[in-house]
């Protein structure tokens, strides 16, 4: 049994580093010193290591956007796609989501292990191409690893290739692995170049990559760290805010805008056709659209008004008559972002209340909210069979708001924390005589409120509401509500809510549970509390 363990974990960490070789340069490689010698070699291994990261624009486990299904955003309505059981509360450890994202990252790691102790052996024209090609290996694997240690909390951490008296590595505290990961982020940014390629666009530069690791920074409670990488990028004048918000979404700007910053570009993937269109859109006459996430009430309600105020304490109109018409007096970004009842879609009037309609809310590909996210679904897509769509997996507002909310959490609100939020409201087109935030003085739980529901309307749609629950420890109170859709007055004249169905999440659901065949092959694991 303990060699049939061993070989089991070999080939995971080690030989799959190898497998189809990556369609290798030479089909009749049989080892990996034969495949691994030249620089288009290490070309491949770095493009093949960045798609194991993005994965490709049509698995539905993966995509940023699918993983708001996980959230209090959105609801995703296909059990295999893993978000619905996460959001449910209905994950243990018996799940095979557990062994899924476990194995998908591990086996990452141990390819990029693979590489990187191999990494001097190819030939190569210029040294510096080394240089910078091993850079983006060890950021790669710095990314597994944020990931693996969000959701698992302390792990095994191994920088080098397995080895036969190593195949069950200890497990590791996660603060000494962020520490670790940290201290060599700076190494790695420093040895990669400003400026992101003519091609290759989606590789990461020296911003790209720290903002990468601001994220990180913020989600963990780094927070001086956090903002001083925040300001770095600003500081470095290569990004900024796309004049119009909506755009930015769409085939008008998302090839040429200035905002993006890591890219899931169509070559990121290999030119392979985009999905988004199919994944989120309603179902049309043509067949494309599937309703596969789509947004909540709670997230509908996010949405402050055109001032700036929250729906519930505006003076301008009731509680009742936001949640009603959601149009009414509110910001931009709602529109822009999220489509559904009495709207137009391909100059179609929608009625999620009618039985005959392929937009009826109980139809089985129709959206069971009554809502349908407007980012990343552009009707030209419509008629074709898939698109060509970049999508940002990280833009410069991300880098605004991190800035001000790492501020906000050291209590430090400085001028620039509050032109990042200004900026990025004004750019969503609100009314700025009211909801500029020099014009009232504010409590820091105040502020909290306020940056932590900016974040959730300017990044909505976008995969990182579930992070933010996590981190900000509400997940326990947003994930224990039902999920609600469109609302509106029966023929009394009482309020009537879609009900999608009763969710739970317990204290425990903050980590994620190692599934039961991992300790086979790990039996250092130790199970996370609760399951």
């Amino acid at each position: 049994m303990k060699k049939k363990i061993i070989t089991l974990i070999i080939a995971l960490a080690t030989l799959s580093s190898c497998e189809k070789f990556l369609d290798k340069r030479d089909p009749t490689a049989t080892s990996f010193d034969e495949f691994f010698n030249t620089e288009e070699d290490l070309r491949r291994v770095v493009y093949s290591s960045y798609l194991d990261a993005f994965m490709g624009p049509g698995e539905r486990r993966l995509l940023f956007y699918m993983t708001e299904g996980r959230s209090d955003n959105a609801y995703a309505r296909i059990e295999t796609d893993h978000h619905m059981i996460i959001a449910n509360g209905n994950m243990t450890s018996n799940s095979a989501l557990a062994v899924y994202y476990w194995n998908l990252h591990n086996q990452h790691i141990g390819r990029i292990n693979t590489y990187l102790a191999n990494v001097d052996v190819p030939y190569v024209e210029n040294e510096s191409t080394r240089q910078r090609y091993k850079a983006i290996l060890e950021g790669l694997r710095i990314w597994h690893y944020f990931r693996i240690t969000e959701f698992w909390g302390n792990v095994p951490f191994v920088l080098t290739p397995v080895k036969l008296e190593e195949a069950t590595p200890p497990v590791t505290p996660k603060a000494e692995i962020l520490d670790k990961l940290f201290e060599m982020s700076e190494d790695v940014a420093n040895r990669l170049p400003e400026n992101e390629g003519t091609t290759n666009a989606y590789m990461f530069n020296k911003y790209s990559f720290k903002t990468l690791v601001m994220r990180y920074a913020l989600y963990n409670g780094r927070y001086e760290l956090a903002a001083r990488l925040a300001k770095e990028i600003m500081d470095s004048g290569k990004y900024q805010l796309h004049p119009q918000y909506a755009s930015l979404f769409n085939y008008q700007a998302d090839k040429t805008n200035k905002e993006f910053i890591i890219k899931f570009d169509m070559e990121s993937h290999n030119n392979s056709a985009t999905a988004s269109f199919q994944h989120l859109a309603p179902q049309y006459r043509t067949g494309n659209g599937q309703s596969y996430v789509v947004p909540l009430k709670a997230l509908v309600d996010s949405y402050w008004t055109l001032q700036g105020r929250p729906i519930d304490n505006c003076p301008l109109h009731s509680k009742q008559a936001y949640e009603l018409n959601p149009k009414l007096n509110r910001d931009p970004r709602y529109e822009a972002s999220v489509f559904g009842h009495g709207d137009l879609f391909n100059n179609e009037k929608i009625d999620i209340y009618d039985a005959k309609s392929a937009f009826y809310y109980q139809n089985l590909r129709s959206s069971r909210s009554g809502y349908w996210f407007k980012k990343f679904v552009d009707q030209a897509d419509a008629f074709r069979t898939g698109g060509n769509m970049h999508f940002p997996l990280a833009r410069y507002a991300e880098v605004l708001l991190t800035y001000a909310e790492a501020k906000i959490m050291l209590n430090d609100i400085d001028e620039l924390a509050k032109s990042c939020i200004n900026q990025i409201r004004k750019r969503a087109g609100l009314d700025m005589t009211v909801a500029d935030v020099n014009l009232t003085a504010k409590s820091q739980q105040e502020w909290i409120a306020l940056i932590r529901n900016e974040r959730r309307t300017e990044l909505a749609g976008e995969g990182l509401r579930y992070s933010d629950i996590l981190r900000w420890k509400t997940a326990e109170t947003v994930l224990n509500q039902a999920a609600l859709g469109h609302m509106r007055l029966n023929g009394a004249g009482q309020s009537e809510v879609l009900k999608i169905e009763d969710r739970k999440f317990l204290n425990h659901q903050y980590l994620w549970p190692f599934h039961e065949s991992s300790f086979q092959v790990e039996p250092n694991l130790v199970q996370n509390p609760g399951y």
